[in-house]
């Protein structure tokens, strides 16, 4: 099919991005809490938990993101919308070095996934993976085996 445009690949390395950071802060909030530094143990671990398994859906997300995976678009949008509300509270809490990337990054990334182009390229793409040419229904090539260029 077509090129993967560049609007999908800013939308997968900025999800790649905040999935990182989130698996960094849960190693981070799970060292702390090992050593014994937490408040309350018992949601210290509930949040390392959270921010691990986040942050690894966020890579799947991206790397969903780059392999032309419908189901990856709405998780991507979903990751962004809660990240917003969070940025406003980090911004509220007098937190800028936090909140001024994040809100950033969540405001880039939903322009990004959401751009005609990458709406375009995933939805596309998509469906001739699935067996669909050109949304006409039929297989491509001979014997439906589907040609895929990137």
């Amino acid at each position: 099919m077509s090129k993967r445009p560049y609007t999908v690949h800013a939308a997968a390395a900025l999800e790649a991005a905040e999935g990182l950071a989130a698996i960094g802060f849960g190693v981070f909030s799970g060292v702390e809490t090992a050593a014994g530094a937490a408040v309350d143990p018992v949601s210290a671990i509930g949040v390392t938990v959270l921010a691990l398994a986040g942050g690894l859906g966020m890579l799947g997300c991206a790397r969903g993101l780059l392999r032309a995976d419908q189901w990856s678009r709405a998780p991507t949008v979903l990751t962004q919308l809660f990240a917003l509300p969070v940025a406003w509270s980090l911004w509220q809490s007098e937190r800028p070095e936090m909140a001024v990337p994040m809100g950033v990054a969540a405001v880039l990334a939903l322009v990004a996934v959401l751009s005609p182009p990458s709406t375009a390229w995933l939805v596309h793409d998509g469906a001739a993976e699935d067996g669909e040419a050109d949304g006409d229904g039929e297989p491509d090539g001979e014997a439906g085996t589907i040609t895929r260029r990137r």
